[in-house]
């Protein structure tokens, strides 16, 4: 079987925490890394402060395989990651000559002011998230990709990143309605996961269309025929069980 290949995620920006903009990225990267076959391990969103990047960035990347942020490579005074990057491994940061090469194809001399060079400035030994549809690059120094917190630009550096991503087993999972609410079944359901360590069992409770509770119960393991196993034992306590909803 392969290996198991962990992954943590860091999100940056104040705008973040105070709420002002809700994040569309965490989800994304987490199911883009689970069809992968990487495991995602740890999220955390920190304010735009270099400290607690650098923080951040330093246990993650010490914890697993990779790490991906998102979050602070624009133009402004507090997009910080760049630099905060560069702080956490120790080397230098200047503007990358490609990157000043292709803002001087796209805007005239007059407009490519300090603001827009900044996002030119890469730490050195990086390697450029780029594309013709992508003008600022993100960047994988060490294992840490850094990605923009737009949606849709973050999105296309996950597909230039992901070929250049080491992979793992893939998580597999089977999930089945207990008709039932998630108090009947929380006690089987234990001994069952008890009964198969190596299976992850999880149940979700959610309100039918008629008003009615019901719960998914959710089974995932690498090996097929132990995901098959405790499958097998929860859909033949389900079918035993009797309860009123």
């Amino acid at each position: 079987m392969s290996e198991i290949v962990t992954a943590g995620i860091v999100v940056i920006g104040d705008e973040i925490l105070s709420g002002r903009t809700k994040d569309k990225n965490i989800g994304f990267i987490a199911e883009y890394l689970t069809n992968l076959g990487i495991d995602l391990k740890e999220v955390r969103v920190v304010a735009d402060e270099e400290p607690a990047i650098v923080e951040a960035l330093n246990t993650l990347r010490a914890r697993y395989d990779y790490v991906f942020t998102t979050g602070g490579i624009g133009p402004t005074h507090d997009d910080i990651t760049a630099d905060a990057v560069a702080k956490a491994f120790g080397v230098g940061i200047d503007h990358h000559p490609d990157v000043v090469a292709r803002f001087r194809q796209r805007y005239a001399e007059a407009d490519l002011n300090e603001a827009r060079l900044r996002m030119a400035r890469i730490p050195h030994g990086a390697e450029l998230i780029e594309s013709a549809t992508i003008l600022a690059p993100g960047f994988k120094l060490g294992n840490v990709v850094v990605m923009a917190g737009v949606p849709s630009i973050m999105q296309a550096m996950m597909d230039i990143v992901a070929p250049r991503l080491r992979s793992g087993a893939r998580m597999l999972s089977d999930s089945v309605s207990a008709n039932a609410r998630e108090g009947d079944i929380g006690t089987p359901l234990r001994a069952i996961q008890e009964a198969h360590p190596e299976t992850s069992i999880g149940s979700y409770p959610f309100i039918e269309d008629s008003g009615r509770p019901n719960t998914n119960v959710v089974v995932r393991s690498r090996d097929p025929e132990k995901l098959k196993a405790a499958m097998d034992d929860v859909k033949a306590m389900l079918a035993g069980l009797n309860v009123v909803r």
